[in-house]
Formats: C-alpha cells, sequence, structure tokens
C-alpha cells in the first residue's frame, strides 16, 4: 500500500510547531548572576524556596529571629547550629549542633559537627536545606 499525500488539513492530525529560539518567552537559565558566596535554600519546611546568602565567616541557625539564619518553626531550638564559612574559599565548610533537642543531620546522618560540601543538605527540624558554596571555577595551569 502507497502512503497518500493528503495535503488538506485532516482533524486529529499531528502537527509540529517549532518555537523560534529567539522569542521572548524563552527563559534564558544563564543570565541570572551567581551570587558572590555561599548560600542555603530551604527545599522541604515552611519556608520552603527561601534562600539565604551567606555572607559572613561564622553563621547561626536557629528560632531566634536574631540567628543569621531563622527558622521559624517549633521543631528548630532558638540556637539550633552554626556554620563556620571562614575557610569556604579553600573548600572547607562545617555545620556544628549546639546541644539542640532534634539534632542536626547532614546528608541523612545526625551529627555533632560535619564537613559540609557543594550540595550537602542539613536537615534542622521540619526544614531540609541545599548548602552551595558558589564557588568560581579556577583556572587550572596546564602548561609546566
Amino acid at each position: 500500500m502507497q502512503p497518500t499525500n493528503n495535503h488538506s488539513t485532516d482533524m486529529g492530525a499531528t502537527e509540529i510547531f517549532r518555537m523560534p529560539s529567539a522569542d521572548a518567552t524563552v527563559p534564558d537559565l544563564m543570565a541570572e548572576e551567581k551570587p558572590a558566596h555561599p548560600t542555603l535554600t530551604i527545599v522541604k519546611g515552611p519556608q520552603i524556596g527561601e534562600t539565604f546568602e551567606l555572607d559572613a565567616p561564622i553563621i547561626t541557625l536557629g528560632r531566634d529571629p536574631r540567628n543569621s539564619v531563622f527558622l521559624n518553626d517549633m521543631t528548630v531550638s532558638r540556637h539550633h547550629a552554626k556554620m563556620d564559612l571562614s575557610a569556604c574559599p579553600q573548600g572547607r565548610a562545617t555545620v556544628e549542633d549546639l546541644g539542640s533537642l532534634n539534632g542536626t543531620w547532614v546528608d541523612g546522618a545526625i551529627v555533632s559537627k560535619a564537613s559540609l560540601k557543594d550540595g550537602s543538605t542539613i536537615q534542622i527540624g521540619t526544614f531540609r536545606m541545599v548548602f552551595h558554596t558558589n564557588a568560581r571555577p579556577r583556572r587550572i595551569d596546564t602548561e609546566g
């Protein structure tokens, strides 16, 4: 059987539509500037979607509004944990539990103190957060 070449518009026929790449409705996902400091983004919990730019060497996390990262929920201690970012430019960062009632979890394990890497998850109470170093790629000298 030979295929028929019917140029009339059939109901139910599938048509392909291609959106021009220069169309203004296409989002430019790379246009947003990267933060200059490490960030902590809430991916689960009451403040989901909120991102904190961590612009100090020591960051405090807890239910007290005076903390660097204010986590407003009863499952969080007033002074729950602290992050040490003083060596973040050298690739080292830590989080330490401050004797909280519910503990601090890093990458699924309860910790008293733990090293953080880019993409580490931190769970404090009902909040699950993702840590990003936002480190700029370093140029590697290949000539020697």
